[in-house]
């Protein structure tokens, strides 16, 4: 265990495009070597690294914690601002089991479908 019992559970991957670097490979591996318990990831409005990151971090011994970092805007998901220097924010939602786990795949879907502009918004 890492000698203070820290879990990171604001970590991006590859998956978030323009922000994360991290491969899940080394980033489970890194984790596993530091004596990591658990891990999370979270990435930009996206879940598309979940399923590699879960198979990763269970072979090494880590228990997965699955999140999302969601855009949030001032005004409707529906609304198509012309500025792209509308202010957003970030809300980062982790799931707590199953039903957290679908919860989750359901908002990040209706965030692209019904609220794409520039970045899925919830």
């Amino acid at each position: 265990m890492a000698e203070d019992g820290f879990v990171h559970l604001h970590v991006h991957s590859e998956f978030s495009l323009l922000d994360g670097a991290s491969r899940i490979p080394v980033l489970v591996e890194r984790s596993a070597r530091q004596g990591s318990e658990a891990l999370a990831i979270t990435d930009h409005g996206a879940m598309y690294g979940v399923v590699p990151f879960v198979l990763e971090a269970k072979k090494a011994g880590i228990k997965p914690i699955i999140g999302t970092e969601f855009y949030l805007t001032s005004g409707s998901r529906f609304s198509r601002n012309p500025s792209r220097d509308e202010r957003n924010y970030h809300l980062l939602l982790l799931a707590e089991d199953l039903e957290g786990y679908r919860n989750l795949m359901k908002l990040v879907s209706i965030s692209y479908i019904d609220g794409y502009y520039y970045k899925p918004s919830a």
